[in-house]
């Protein structure tokens, strides 16, 4: 038989098969899938067709799987538990009040978390959609309502509104901060520095002290803040303190302050939005998120009716 005319079969075809090869019987499996037992077998023959190969032994009390039938029947079993673990994947909430942000898995985990249930509290009640990525997708072609980034600017093709700046200082263990105590800016260069995709931060803070920074091969780079706060924290070197990502991790203990002087982060935090107005209910989001930030409620406004 000339597959190639046929190259992909029904899915139908593929279930009246799973079910007789479970239940051992095309009358039950046409009960369970609410067919004929003649649909089923039609179904069968034509599966069998395009294969080439016999899949089941026919008897007066049922059916057997062949050989053959048995091997195909360990892979379609296979096939339709990925589907089935995966499917929850494809299904989201709908609703005029469901907002999807995206957003970095650093900002996820260290600032949205800690406050999802007061963004989705209130009236009206709001369930967020987190969508965790590093990259910068455009927000409408993705169905997107919101994004919070980190950054230098605003994204063409957006509208943004700046939330939050930081001002970054040295953190470490609490081993290693006692071992690298206090005084000049340069001791900090005996120990590996942490940082994430680029090394701004460090640059900044010893040009704030007077000094020139490049990345050195024993410092460390992480893709992601909360890599670089893990490897702080089990002493891996000298990361800096973000705030306010790294609030909880600081009054937990958990990494310390090595160098109390700051300097101003060249990237900052942004709510970005698609061109087109917001909906109700990504506006009310918006508010939300700008209120926590500190963005006084004319500012969030303006970037909500901004029509750019």
């Amino acid at each position: 038989m000339d597959h190639s005319l046929d190259p992909m079969l029904p899915l139908e075809t593929l279930r009246a098969f799973d079910a007789a090869a479970r239940t051992g019987s095309f009358s039950a499996a046409a009960g369970q899938l609410n067919l004929t037992h003649g649909a089923v077998s039609r179904q069968i023959a034509k599966l069998e067709g395009w294969l080439g190969l016999k899949l089941f032994d026919r008897g007066a009390r049922g059916v057997e799987l062949t050989i053959e039938g048995n091997r195909l029947h360990l892979r379609t079993s296979e096939a339709f538990a990925l589907i089935a673990s995966h499917s929850d994947r494809w299904v989201e909430p709908r609703g005029t009040a469901v907002v999807r942000l995206t957003t970095i898995p650093s900002i996820s985990g260290l600032w949205l978390m800690p406050r999802l249930s007061s963004l989705e509290g209130g009236e009206p009640k709001l369930r967020v959609i987190l969508d965790v990525d590093i990259k910068q997708a455009d927000l409408a072609d993705e169905g997107m309502d919101l994004s919070v980034r980190c950054g230098r600017g605003g994204v063409p093709g957006r509208v943004s509104l700046q939330l939050f700046e930081e001002h970054v200082f040295p953190i470490a263990s609490a081993e290693l901060a006692a071992s690298i105590a206090s005084g000049d800016p340069a001791r900090l260069l005996k120990y590996p520095l942490i940082h994430d995709s680029d090394a701004s931060g460090w640059r900044a803070w010893f040009a704030a002290q007077g000094m020139d920074y490049r990345p050195r091969p024993q410092d460390r780079r992480f893709e992601d803040y909360n890599l670089v706060l893990d490897a702080a924290a089990y002493g891996l070197g000298v990361a800096l303190a973000r705030p306010p990502l790294t609030e909880r991790q600081i009054a937990s203990g958990r990494i310390v302050a090595v160098d109390r002087r700051t300097a101003l982060n060249p990237v900052s935090y942004w709510l970005d939005r698609p061109m087109a107005r917001p909906r109700a209910a990504a506006a009310e989001l918006a508010r939300r998120i700008g209120a926590l930030a500190g963005v006084t409620p004319e500012r969030i406004e303006t970037f909500l009716s901004e029509d750019r």
